[in-house]
């Protein structure tokens, strides 16, 4: 594996010096597919989804009970299909909520546990992500349907856009300033256009996923409040409605697309 990746980065480097730039660029994006395509072999995230499946099953908490009454959207227990309808509203909750929101939210009315789940790979949140996993797991292959039919489903896409081309830091960025265009790029990462309905619905289901660079499994609120750190916006805190608005302007736009989660990036 080492050999075929020193490989890889020898003729990257050779396209990249020798050849014109469309050529380059061509011939890096198929390196950087085929070292993608490598790495897909053995997902680590598999290991979280098998742990997330022991502790949906695991009776736990002061209330020593499991999971499986957990009502992700489709009924009490309902996996198959959920996923791919989140965020939405939750009538209990009074509020819109994601997957890894809703969990700890189950993880608190059904077993009774004080989580703590601020700090992401971190105390209960450890659970939460092995949960998320497991139950994104089972929607695989799905199209996205986020639902749009409560004022308040309504009210977080609309934030969810105006938070998409909102600029500001000091760097005057927005979300849109990398992903409102095609074939936009920072050095060799290609950079999704969300405001097509395939990058979007591709973007919105590659999460959680497995990044090979820092050997963590993100979920979707990291993966968003890292391009807020980019960006040189203050760190959010879980469930804010800025990382789930953004969550649900991917999904509308992205309706229809197949759900690829749990992925593994670079």
């Amino acid at each position: 594996m080492t050999a075929k990746f020193k490989s890889l980065g020898c003729a990257l480097a050779a396209g990249l010096l020798m050849a014109g730039p469309a050529l380059a660029q061509s011939d890096a994006e198929k390196a950087i597919d085929e070292y993608r395509a490598m790495i897909a072999d053995g997902n680590p995230a598999d290991l979280w989804e098998a742990k997330g499946e022991d502790l949906w099953k695991k009776k736990a908490g002061p209330k020593n009970v499991s999971l499986e009454q957990c009502d992700l959207g489709l009924g009490p227990g309902v996996l198959k299909g959920a996923y791919v309808q989140l965020p939405r509203y939750f009538a209990d909750a009074g509020r819109v909520m994601d997957v890894e929101m809703r969990l700890s939210h189950c993880m608190r009315t059904l077993q009774g546990k004080d989580v703590k789940d601020a700090v992401y790979n971190k105390d209960d949140h450890k659970d939460i992500i092995a949960l998320a996993t497991y139950v994104v797991t089972q929607s695989k292959g799905m199209p996205v349907n986020v639902p749009q039919s409560h004022a308040e489903e309504k009210r977080m896409y609309d934030l969810g856009k105006q938070a998409f081309f909102y600029r500001a830091g000091p760097y005057d960025f927005s979300c849109a300033t990398c992903h409102n265009a095609d074939d936009k790029r920072i050095r060799l990462q290609g950079l999704p256009n969300l405001t097509q309905n395939g990058p979007a619905g591709r973007a919105f289901t590659s999460w959680p996923a497995y990044r090979v660079s820092n050997s963590q499994l993100w979920p979707m609120q990291q993966r968003l409040n890292d391009c807020l750190r980019l960006q040189r916006f203050p760190h959010p805190k879980f469930g804010s409605e800025a990382t789930v608005a953004l969550s649900v302007f991917m999904g509308v736009t992205g309706k229809g697309v197949p759900s690829l989660a749990p992925t593994i990036k670079r």
